[in-house]
């Protein structure tokens, strides 16, 4: 690749970003869903996209960016809430996006995932132990009490949503970026098997990601906001 078409590469690719920024500011603006204290949104779910497309960096700048950006605008929860914000979505972010880089394929992605829903849910448990008894005025015994029935579900439902989002809009999402090149292709084999076995994987990963989505939806609705 020339320098010219390197050149344009890194716009389109900080267009991109840019992108991922702004979507994940209207998430954060339009889907907000009180949980008792909690409130979840999806934005994480753009920032990880971002992450796994163009690289945990990138994934890191929208992760500390859309948090501040909602600090300055819309926040009710102050530097709490900011503070909360980075924590999860940094953690997130990393953690996906740093064990996709090295393993790029499908299973890479599902085990970076995964391991993010863990660290992110472990992170903001932590997290809650120090910084909300400040934020609540309560004393630290109180917070313990709240994790086996809010804050432990919440966090890991809250992942989970996530992560499936994810898994089910990275392909076609990628694709798109592609076509219109903001992505560099790859040159794929052609024939019947891989397409058709193509196919099939990501009809079982389309189906698996809405499982997960409408079962977290459900519990979100029907158990933690009782």
């Amino acid at each position: 690749m020339n320098r010219n078409n390197q050149n344009s590469y890194r716009i389109k690719k900080m267009t991109a970003v840019g992108m991922f920024c702004a979507l994940s500011y209207v998430c954060t603006v339009l889907v907000k869903i009180p949980v008792q204290f909690l409130t979840l949104d999806v934005k994480d779910s753009l920032i990880v996209l971002c992450a796994l497309i163009f690289g945990p960096i990138s994934g890191l700048a929208v992760a500390v960016i859309v948090p501040l950006l909602e600090f300055l605008t819309i926040s009710g929860t102050g530097v709490y809430g900011l503070i909360m914000n980075v924590l999860s979505s940094v953690t997130f972010s990393a953690t996906a996006g740093l064990i996709y880089r090295y393993k790029k394929s499908l299973a890479g992605a599902v085990t970076g995932l995964v391991a993010a829903v863990f660290a992110v849910t472990s992170v903001m448990l932590l997290a809650n132990l120090l910084v909300t008894p400040y934020y609540m005025g309560a004393p630290v015994e109180a917070v313990i009490a709240m994790i086996p029935t809010v804050l432990l579900p919440f966090n890991f439902i809250k992942a989970t949503l996530n992560a499936a989002i994810v898994l089910l809009l990275y392909k076609p999402l990628s694709n798109v970026l592609k076509r219109f090149g903001f992505l560099r292709t790859k040159e794929y084999g052609s024939g019947e098997k891989p397409r058709a076995r193509h196919f099939v994987r990501s009809l079982i990963v389309t189906l698996v990601a809405v499982t997960v989505i409408v079962a977290s939806l459900l519990v979100i609705f029907l158990v933690l906001r009782k």
